[in-house]
């Protein structure tokens, strides 16, 4: 016999200790001195005015405030910082962006003359090595036909190829 109330009974209770756990945390809210929203397990710092607080745990004040006189409530509110605005907030964010963005591109242009300037410090280590090898040199030219350096010519690409080596040290 097959009786599913075991069952049941197990996924009740599970269902139940999973609920009980959940209400444990005590969940907070608030807007930090930055103007960023915080949420967190634990009570805000303790300079954090009551105003900012967005969310507590029912039943939780974690900072209940003095009564004020008169007075001193009517200058309390322009005493606190505003909340930036969400036009404050989007040009911040805008902002940051715009800098990230800057700064990519900028690593990205860096990274392309590293590179390119690896590749020529690279063949002008293959030219030298093979102006001053001893061996003839030759090149094709515009005819298409292969005319050998002379010396003069094959000095002054090694002399090019060396002022080039020294940049690259």
């Amino acid at each position: 016999m097959n009786r599913p109330w075991p069952r049941l009974l197990c996924a009740g209770a599970l269902a139940l200790s999973s609920l009980l756990a959940l209400s444990a945390h005590a969940q907070y809210s608030w807007i930090d001195e930055k103007g960023g929203r915080v949420f967190s397990d634990r009570p805000p710092p303790p300079g954090t005015p009551a105003g900012r607080i967005l969310k507590a745990p029912r039943g939780l004040d974690p900072r209940p405030e003095p009564a004020e006189s008169g007075a001193a409530a009517a200058a309390a509110p322009a005493a606190r910082p505003k909340a930036p605005t969400l036009a404050e907030r989007d040009a911040e964010f805008r902002k940051r962006t715009a800098e990230r963005e800057a700064a990519e591109q900028k690593a990205a242009q860096e990274s392309s003359n590293k590179t390119a300037n690896e590749e020529n410090c690279q063949l002008a280590r293959e030219n030298e090595r093979a102006l001053s090898s001893g061996v003839r040199v030759s090149r094709i030219d515009a005819k298409g036909e292969r005319v050998f350096l002379s010396d003069e010519e094959r000095a002054r690409r090694l002399e090019s190829s060396q002022r080039t080596l020294k940049s690259c040290r």
